[in-house]
């Protein structure tokens, strides 16, 4: 038998060495690729875990505020009939000293409340429960106050006011397709022949957004245009009461205690809308100890200087609200939640306690 050289050996045995040592490379990157990527997803579900605890965190910091900014108003109802811009749920620091009081270990809550009813009530447009015909007074007050708008922005000055008011109308009125309001309202046979088309409410706005859909309100005219806040900031859905007959109605007062310039121009006679900056003016009027202006008696706005022989219609203002919004924002290291919602004061007809019903709750 021949005898295979040593060489011949040696180079066997390096060759079985240089696949061992490829085999071994090869096990270790996979390794390394594997370690990699298991590291890659653990990283990302402890990141992902983390940003859930936050967020649930964040939920509860906010929910907080709302239960904080309820407890507020209830308290209020307690000591006082009315409402007005006086008052501590009105006042940021006020708010911002109660919250003070419930720390969070981390992060910070901020709260801010509103009055719905310091702002023109759409539903009211229309005589509710019948439901067909114009509120005459609310009519006017929106006359005056898209007139505002028009006259403020020059992007508005193609607007025609009725055409809005009689859209609206349409839309929240009960009557049929051939109860069309004047030359320029709309009903369903309107919007059909539009693309996509869809049908007239012909009942209650459930949401502002639902203006969108009117004949007449564009983007500009619902949210802003020019810098200038458009109707969406100024209009309400809320304010519905019900009768002793369990009917229900939306009575379209506005508190004069709390609403904004454009809402005080609307409610103020014709040719007066210069003393509406008078009467917002002097519900804030305060020295060292306090505010100096009595704001509980509805008639108030008469001592205002200027006001002369100006009157305001009865049917239009209350000093009074049981509707408000609260938005709560609560910030944690780089992340924050907004939770807006709009909350009902009612009163229990056994314990005449009073608590607060939400209405509406929505997460930003």
């Amino acid at each position: 038998m021949r005898r295979q050289p040593k060489g011949f050996l040696f180079k066997i045995l390096n060759k079985n060495h240089g696949i061992a040592l490829l085999v071994t490379l090869s096990v270790v990157t996979v390794l390394v690729v594997v370690s990699l990527e298991m590291n890659k997803k653990m990283r990302s579900a402890i990141f992902s875990a983390a940003t859930t605890r936050d967020r649930m965190t964040l939920m509860h910091m906010a929910s907080s505020g709302i239960n904080v900014a309820a407890a507020m108003l209830i308290n209020d109802k307690t000591h006082s009939d009315s409402d007005s811009v006086q008052e501590d749920w009105a006042d940021s620091e006020k708010v911002a000293e109660i919250l003070y009081d419930f720390p969070f270990e981390d992060g910070i809550v901020t709260v801010t409340i509103s009055d719905e009813l310091g702002k023109i009530q759409i539903n009211s447009l229309v005589q509710f429960p019948e439901g067909r015909n114009f509120n005459e007074s609310q009519k006017n007050m929106w006359v005056r106050f898209l007139e505002l708008l028009n006259y403020q922005n020059e992007t508005f000055e193609d607007m025609e006011p009725m055409t809005i008011i009689n859209s609206v109308k349409d839309w929240l009125d009960s009557g049929d397709d051939d109860a069309i309001t004047g030359l320029s309202g709309a009903e369903s046979d309107y919007y059909q022949d539009l693309d996509p088309p869809y049908t007239c409410k012909n009942g209650p706005f459930a949401h502002i957004s639902e203006l969108f859909l009117v004949k007449g309100i564009t983007p500009a005219l619902f949210e802003e245009a020019g810098g200038e806040q458009g109707i969406s900031g100024y209009i309400t859905v809320f304010g519905m009461t019900q009768s002793p007959d369990n009917s229900f109605t939306y009575e379209g007062k506005i508190n004069i205690n709390t609403a904004d310039l454009p809402a005080l121009v609307a409610i103020l006679p014709p040719g007066n809308e210069d003393l509406a900056q008078a009467i917002y003016d002097y519900r804030k009027e305060r020295v060292e100890s306090g505010y100096i202006n009595d704001l509980s008696n509805p008639n108030w706005y008469k001592n205002v200087p200027g006001m002369g022989d100006a009157k305001i219609d009865p049917g239009l203002i209350t000093t009074s609200s049981d509707f408000f919004q609260i938005e709560s924002v609560a910030a944690l290291k780089e992340m924050k939640l907004k939770i807006k919602a709009v909350i009902k004061r009612d009163q229990n007809t056994k314990s005449g306690k009073w608590k607060c019903n939400i209405l509406r709750w929505e997460i930003e």
